[in-house]
C-alpha cells in the first residue's frame, strides 16, 4: 500500500473512526461518536493511518495512567499497580491488513511509553468471541498473557496482555 500516512487523530476524524470501529465488531465493542470522542479526549496517543485518498484505514487509541476511563480492562491494569501505557483499541481496515500499519501504530505507543518511563504497555484481546488474528499479532510483538477476565456482564472473555518497555 503506497502513500500510507500516520498522523495524529483530529476531532474531525471521529465519524470515520466510529465507522471503522463499527466494522470491526464484535472484535471491538461498539461505540457511539460521543463515546469515541470522549475516549479520544482521554488518550495521549491517538493516531490514524490514511491511504492515498486520505481515507482513514486504521486507528489506535492509547491512554496513560490515571485517566477517569471506566473500562473494566483499563481499571484492571490501573488496580494492578504497575506503571503502564494502555492500548484501548486498534482497528485496521481489511484493505490495510498485512501492510505493517498495525505494527507502526504500536511502535508509536512503545515510543510514548519509553518517553514516559513506564515499565510496560498493556492491552487485551478477546478470546470469546474469538479474535485469533489479534492474538497472533500481539504474540509476534512480544505481549504476554498476565490474566483473563470476563467483561460486559460476562458475555466476553478477554486475555489481559502486557509487554515490557525496552
Amino acid at each position: 500500500m503506497q502513500n500510507l500516512r500516520l498522523r495524529v487523530m483530529r476531532a474531525a476524524d471521529v465519524p470515520a473512526v466510529t465507522a471503522l470501529n463499527a466494522g470491526a465488531s464484535p472484535a471491538v465493542n461498539l461505540l457511539e461518536e460521543d463515546e469515541l470522542a470522549a475516549l479520544h479526549g482521554m488518550s495521549d496517543v491517538a493516531l490514524v493511518a490514511t491511504n492515498r485518498d486520505r481515507e482513514v484505514i486504521a486507528f489506535l487509541l492509547s491512554l496513560g495512567m490515571g485517566q477517569p476511563y471506566e473500562s473494566e480492562n483499563y481499571r484492571w491494569f490501573e488496580d494492578r499497580g504497575v506503571r503502564h501505557q494502555y492500548i484501548d483499541r486498534i482497528v485496521v481496515a481489511p484493505s490495510a491488513k498485512g501492510t505493517g500499519v498495525g505494527r507502526a501504530l504500536y511502535e508509536s505507543v512503545f515510543e510514548r511509553a519509553r518517553e514516559r518511563g513506564v515499565s510496560e504497555v498493556t492491552t487485551e484481546v478477546q478470546l470469546d468471541p474469538p479474535n485469533p488474528g489479534s492474538v497472533t499479532f500481539h504474540e509476534h510483538l512480544g505481549f504476554q498473557r498476565v490474566a483473563e477476565q470476563r467483561t460486559r456482564g460476562g458475555s466476553v472473555l478477554v486475555a489481559l496482555l502486557a509487554r515490557a518497555v525496552y
